[in-house]
């Protein structure tokens, strides 16, 4: 038993670090392609596998039932389509620590979502996590100066990346409904594949085919990692994670996403870690513990 758990928890760490490094991959390919091209590549390759993955496990393709394709199509567009979007746009103009840390706002936003129309309680413990992740996420943007924001100090690439925060809260709160009756593997491999679907006109519009002829091959490796191990992969290891130790315990390690978002991009893309960088990301990791605080 001790050995499955410890086996489990390397898993997970293993998983974070996977999607910590998704940000730096992310802002290599983003340099060199159409952002609609990175998210097609991506959300493509991660689609085979996640189906194939299924095919393995259940001896066949999974099926949806017809009252079941809108919510799962609603998946694929608020957490492939729209989140891919912000994702590589975002990444063409800040750094990768920087947006991550930003992200890592995303469980407040779900937390006081789920208050407002699901009646979750929302006492003034988790009030002070959200304002504080909140003032946290304003230094991060504003580079250690929020009033600046008052002052329009705000970039496109912050604001694609909140839009991954709106993105990815949709996809979240949408997928509570849809993994009551669906299993975790089956919905995240649907919702890809519909995402990566919306997807493939406007990539096309965007000149793909150019845009695969002046692929590097450092391009094709970050392809290749985030498609098959920081969304197949590390997906497969979290839901596995799940099913030994619940979802309360391994969300816990989300946490740890941006804190190697930053080491990666500092480490391989030289992205500098200023004081205003670390004390807004102490901030919003602290609101977070606070906001999700059982």
């Amino acid at each position: 038993m001790k050995h499955s758990l410890s086996y489990t928890y390397i898993l997970l760490v293993l998983s974070m670090m996977l999607w910590g490094g998704t940000w730096v991959a992310g802002r290599v390919l983003a340099q060199s392609v159409h952002p609609m091209t990175a998210a097609v590549l991506r959300f493509g390759l991660a689609s085979l596998i996640l189906l194939f993955m299924c095919w393995r496990a259940d001896g066949r393709l999974p099926r949806l039932k017809r009252d079941q394709i809108l919510p799962v199509t609603f998946l694929g567009a608020t957490g492939v389509f729209a989140y891919s979007h912000f994702f590589f746009t975002g990444l063409q103009s800040i750094p990768a620590g920087r947006a991550a840390l930003i992200v890592a706002c995303t469980p407040v936003c779900i937390a006081a979502i789920s208050a407002l129309f699901y009646g979750e309680k929302f006492g003034p413990l988790r009030v002070a996590g959200a304002i504080l992740s909140l003032v946290g996420v304003s230094i991060v943007i504003a580079d250690g100066d929020p009033i600046a924001l008052l002052a329009g100090g705000v970039s496109r690439g912050d604001f694609m990346i909140l839009g991954c925060v709106a993105s990815w809260t949709a996809y979240t709160l949408g997928g509570r409904s849809v993994m009551k009756r669906l299993p975790p593997l089956t919905s995240v491999a649907w919702s890809s594949f519909t995402g990566t679907l919306m997807l493939l006109p406007f990539a096309l519009f965007q000149g793909l085919a150019e845009d695969l002829v002046r692929l590097r091959p450092v391009d094709w490796g970050c392809v290749v990692f985030l498609g098959f191990l920081a969304t197949a992969l590390a997906y497969y290891w979290y839901y596995r994670a799940i099913n030994v130790i619940g979802a309360s315990r391994a969300g816990i390690f989300i946490n740890m996403v941006p804190a190697f978002a930053v080491i990666t991009g500092f480490l391989l893309l030289d992205e500098p870690i200023h004081l205003s960088l670390a004390v807004g990301g102490c901030m919003i990791l602290s609101g977070v513990y606070l906001t999700n605080r059982s």
